[in-house]
């Protein structure tokens, strides 16, 4: 099975990057620039990751895609929301979160474009990192979305290209256990909504990884 990878650099889409290497072969790993707050620090992490494993990377610019979101994650007037960590699992506040951070059909366009790629260089799937927690609150992150999409590009695709995400039906921690017995290099990844010179440890992208870190026995980590 060969394979186009969305990788942002961060736990899911590196786990699952590394689950998709297990099963067959990489041909490309494509990073977007839409110019959220992260981008530097993201592609990065996913030229790093993609060395660590000897593979093709290459960073897609959307620069449109940053003038029409007017959220948090790209518009540096508003405020990132830095949830406790008590409140992730509480669903009006992980909602309210979401929105905040939202930025219109980015999942969607990315897979589409990711698509181009695989049909093009003749790979079967585009791999994604979705996980089961966000999933609640952000609808392109489930598993219902994974096949709706698929639905889509049976007719879009001339190969007949599909989307597979290996982390989508598990929790954070899961993925988390996933990727130590895949070898992950947790140092080189980077799950934060800023772009400081070390990840925040506040926002709802940070209080996920640290919880399921801490879940899988790896707080030494987290006091790196």
């Amino acid at each position: 099975m060969k394979s186009i990878v969305l990788l942002s650099g961060g736990l899911d889409s590196t786990v699952s990057m590394a689950q998709a290497l297990r099963e067959g072969q990489v041909e490309l790993c494509l990073t977007m620039d839409y110019g959220q707050r992260a981008a530097v620090r993201e592609i990065a992490a996913a030229s790093a990751l993609a060395a660590y494993y000897k593979l093709a990377h290459r960073v897609i610019q959307l620069p449109f895609l940053g003038e029409v979101t007017t959220t948090s994650l790209v518009n540096r007037k508003e405020t990132i929301p830095e949830p406790a960590e008590e409140f992730l699992d509480d669903p009006q506040q992980a909602t309210a979160t979401a929105a905040a951070v939202w930025v219109p059909n980015r999942n969607g366009l990315f897979i589409n474009i990711a698509a181009c790629f695989a049909e093009a260089l003749g790979c079967e799937q585009v791999v994604t990192g979705f996980n089961r927690e966000e999933a609640a609150t952000f609808p392109d992150n489930s598993f219902d979305f994974l096949e709706a999409i698929n639905s889509s590009l049976a007719y879009s695709t001339a190969s007949g290209v599909r989307v597979v995400s290996y982390t989508a039906r598990l929790n954070k921690a899961e993925i988390v256990r996933l990727g130590q017995r895949l070898g992950v290099p947790w140092h080189l990844i980077w799950s934060c909504y800023y772009g400081g010179q070390t990840m925040c440890g506040r926002c709802e992208s940070c209080r996920r990884l640290c919880r399921a870190m801490a879940a899988a026995g790896l707080e030494d980590w987290i006091r790196r």
